[in-house]
């Protein structure tokens, strides 16, 4: 056997190897990547859910009567008799 088929079939031998330990080693980081995909992705589930909660909450937190009752409660404050209300009209657009 002469020189030359040996080197070509070594040379393919390694090639092959090669193109093998690549395809393993892409395999490898596919699998990687695929799961912290999997983990990012669960955390964006908790942080939605998390921020729903927290919207929730701030709706509660911020109705009419919940604000009344603290103005109310904690700051003394209270709705002005009808004879005490002065209505100022000014120049421009009246917001309602």
């Amino acid at each position: 056997m002469s020189a030359r088929p040996l080197w070509i079939s070594l040379g393919l031998v390694l090639a092959v190897t090669l193109s093998a330990i690549a395809v393993v080693y892409t395999k490898y980081q596919t699998r990687l990547h695929f799961s912290h995909l999997q983990e990012l992705r669960a955390q964006r589930d908790a942080v939605d859910v998390e921020w729903n909660r927290l919207r929730l909450e701030e709706a509660a937190l911020s109705t009419h009567v919940r604000v009344e009752r603290k103005a109310r409660d904690q700051l003394g404050m209270f709705n002005p008799r009808f004879e005490d209300v002065l209505l100022i009209e000014g120049v421009g657009r009246v917001y309602p």
